[in-house]
This record gives C-alpha cells, structure tokens and sequence, in this order.
C-alpha cells in the first residue's frame, strides 16, 4: 500500500458493545480492499508477501505475523515473510508441518485453526519458535494458490486476549486474495517465459535462416563463375545480392532482443556496408538515424535498397566510378522516406514507370506492400528516387 494504514479499533472483548464491533469489522474489511489495490499493482512476491504479514497482523491488532510456505520434500514450513520476529527467522526458520503442530494442521485439512491457550492445548505441541517468541495464543488459516496449496497464513499474540471465528473468517478472506495475487503472478511469470521462449526459438530460426540463405547464395556464386554467358552471370549476381539482402535482415534478428522489429539505422549501414563491397570503385554513403521498423516491412525495404543501389553501380556511370547516396528519415509521425540518389548519366528515355525490367518490376511490386509512394526525379546530372510510406 502506498499510504500508511492505520491502526484497526481495539479489538472488542467479549460481550463489548455492537458499535465497536461494527467498527472493527469494517476496518478489516477495509484492508481487505486496500490490500486487494496493493496486489493488482505490485508483482514481486517478496514485497507481496511481507505487506501481507503486515497488513494481516494490523488486522487482528497483533505483534506477530508471518507466511508460512510449505515444503513438500521436508515435509516442514519455511518463514517467507513476516513481522514481529527476531532477526534470522525470516527466510530461514522452519516450522513443522505434521498434524501436531496448528500449522500443519491447517494446512493439511483446510480448515482454520484457533488455538488461544497455546500453553494448555492438548490438540497440537507448541512450535519452539512461538514459544521463544511467547506467544500465547495463535491462528492459522490456508494460503491457496490456483490448484496448488501454497502454505499457511499465521497471526500470534502474546496477549491472553482471545482469536475469534470473525478473525479466522476475515484472516480466511485475506488469505484467499494473497492466494489470488500469487496465482496471477504465477500466470504471468509463465506467459513472460513462454514469451521469452518464443523469442529464443525465433531468433534461432533467423540465425538457421540466415545459414540457410548464405549457403544459397554461396551456389549461385559458384554457378555465376562457372557460367561462361556474360548475361546469365549477371541475372546470378542480381539473385546471390538479393539473398543476402533477406540474409542480412535474419542476422540482425537473431542478434538483436526485439523479434518483431529492427533498428534501421543498423540494418541499412550493414547493407551498404555489404553493397560497397561489390561496387568497391563507388563511393556509397548511407544516411540512416535510429528508426526502427517491423520486420516484415524491412525485407522489402531492404530489397528496394538493394536494387536501388546495384542498379546505379552498374548504370549510372556507364561502367565508371562515383557516388551513390542511400538515405531515409521520418518526415511525419508515422511516416519514413527513403532516397537513394546518384551523378551520373540520369534516366533513360521513355517512362521508367512502363520499363518491363525485372529490377523495376521488383521495386514497383516492393513499394506497393509497403503502400508506398515512388518518384523518380531526373537530377540533371543524376538520378533521385524517393518513396514515402507509413512505418
């Protein structure tokens, strides 16, 4: 709880008037509600645990409280949390968890369990712990947690006032919703690890993906150099660039922590990185700053580049050298522009729209999935192509 919670009404006696155990009971239902706030915004099971002990212990106006976890393999419970204990018992002490003990007891029946003269109580031995503590009278209730019994939620006095079944009914309630919050947390903590799995298991087939795509273009390299036609060397070289492109984008993928997304500014300065090797008589620059995209758009995106940039490698300076500009920034808040641009020899005749190359019946086909808008501008000198389009 955010705010300090006030201390509950004197707990009334027996035979005490209606008004104060009105008052009384109100309160408890009132940290009930506080604490159900509480659980709906923490997650940390420590944290959740201890402001239980705190909370229940205000609750029945109590020095001692605590949360006792059970352990299956020692048959015992250990101390999770608690309030009132002396230093070490917290995280540390063991409590039994036979029948004999009011813990125990609880737990493995399921019922509340009141014991307000612990030093006369034949039904159960005293825990050493209680009576170091002197504690004189206690109550137990099960802590359930989904279809799994979590432990025992205890309060204990060292006064020889007296538990009632109100208290066990309201510490019930209380425990009930701690079980409620464990139980959400439990169901988030799975869904994170099976999302944290999906993503391993994604960026795995990238990095088996990426393997894959550079083995492929590893064959087209080897049968563009034992190709004698100049042509079929050509259409081999466009294929093996293309692979790599889609290569390129499941290594970022399998090295970067978001499956779903990825960083431009990265991927595109590998890609030019990639494309200057095989135009090393070019200058190629690339202007990228951190924008990220979804990775389905960036396949595309990095396809158009790629043909964007071989295309003026190989046309723009009629087999010389000079230099080629790969750019893309955000123009609106949902918007990005890509521009790739070049000096040289500038657009061939007729309307480059209508032009039936497989090079710019790919970018046409690219630009349309990213419903993008393409120009084509004539630089005089040089070529300026532009696409706008939603991120």
């Amino acid at each position: 709880m955010d705010d300090v919670i006030e201390a509950s009404p004197v707990p009334p006696e027996s035979g005490g008037n209606q008004a104060e155990e009105l008052a009384y009971r109100l309160r408890q239902q009132q940290l009930i509600t506080e604490f159900g706030c509480f659980a709906f915004k923490r997650h940390d099971a420590a944290e959740l645990l201890q402001e239980a002990s705190r909370v229940s212990a205000v609750g029945l106006q109590s020095e001692f409280s605590k949360v006792l976890e059970y352990l299956p393999e020692e048959k015992q419970f250990i101390v999770r949390a608690g309030v009132g204990w002396k230093p070490g018992v917290v995280g540390h002490a063991r409590v039994e968890g036979d029948l004999a003990s009011p813990a125990g007891y609880a737990f493995k029946t399921a019922q509340p369990v009141i014991s307000n003269h612990l030093s006369k109580e034949d039904r159960f031995r005293t825990p050493r712990l209680l009576v170091e503590h002197g504690v004189k009278r206690a109550i137990n209730v099960i802590i359930r947690s989904g279809e799994d019994c979590f432990g025992v939620l205890e309060v204990d006095s060292t006064d020889a006032g007296r538990f009632t079944d109100a208290d066990s009914g309201f510490l019930q309630g209380f425990a009930n919703l701690l079980g409620v919050a464990l139980e959400r947390r439990k169901a988030e903590l799975s869904l994170r690890q099976a999302l944290d799995d999906q993503q391993m298991l994604t960026q795995e087939i990238s990095h088996r993906v990426k393997n894959s795509l550079l083995i492929v273009a590893s064959l087209l390299a080897m049968q563009r150099r034992l190709s004698a036609r100049s042509e079929v060397q050509t259409a081999l070289l466009d294929a093996e660039a293309r692979v790599q492109t889609v290569a390129q984008i499941h290594d970022q993928l399998w090295r970067g922590n978001d499956v779903h997304s990825i960083d431009l500014a990265g991927f595109l300065n590998d890609l030019c990185v990639l494309l200057g090797a095989s135009g090393p008589k070019h200058v190629l620059t690339c202007d990228a700053p951190p924008l990220s995209i979804a990775t389905d758009r960036a396949v595309p995106l990095g396809l158009i580049a790629n043909e964007l940039v071989t295309n003026a490698f190989k046309y723009a300076y009629r087999g010389g050298s000079g230099a080629v500009r790969l750019s893309i920034k955000a123009i609106a808040a949902e918007r990005l522009q890509l521009e790739v641009s070049d000096d040289g020899i500038g657009l061939p005749s007729g309307d480059i729209n209508k032009s039936r190359s497989l090079g710019m019946r790919l970018i046409e086909n690219l630009g349309r999935q990213l419903d993008g808008r393409i120009v084509w501008e004539d630089n005089k000198p040089g070529v300026r192509f532009v696409m706008t389009f939603p991120k």
